[in-house]
């Protein structure tokens, strides 16, 4: 094998790494299994939004973001996955076939209702700076 090869997949390597590879699946089989096995009435509709997994593949957070829950019952959504984390990793467990099952721990994701308010703000922000525009113009 040539030089250009061996960088050529090393680089591979670290895009395609198994810890990523692994977390993707897992993120792919939670989401399926939140839509369709597990019914809990606290929880609505979730989606997953990402998750982090250890390098030793053994601890997973799985970030979640809730659609139409108010921030009263978003803490009371991430206990009940929390609660029912077992449930999820039996059924990963029984989908993906690893040695070992990774711990997973669910996260409330904020990062789409931040965005959603630095939206908001950026067009109130231009709104207003037309209006002082218009203003200036309608004066001269």
């Amino acid at each position: 094998m040539s030089y250009p090869l061996l960088v050529f997949g090393a680089v591979l390597a670290r895009m395609f790494s198994r810890s990523r590879r692994v977390a993707e699946q897992l993120q792919k089989e939670i989401a399926e299994i939140l839509q369709r096995e597990f019914k809990d009435p606290r929880v609505g509709f979730v989606t997953v939004s990402g998750v982090d997994l250890s390098s030793d593949l053994m601890y997973s957070k799985v970030y979640v973001t809730f659609l139409n829950l108010d921030k009263d019952k978003l803490k009371e959504a991430v206990e009940v996955l929390n609660n029912a984390a077992g449930f999820f990793r039996s059924l990963v467990g029984k989908r993906m076939k690893l040695r070992v099952v990774p711990y997973i721990t669910f996260v409330y994701d904020d990062t789409l209702v931040k965005g959603m308010e630095l939206s908001e703000l950026i067009t109130r922000s231009v709104r207003h700076d037309q209006e002082l525009q218009d203003q200036t113009e309608n004066k001269l």
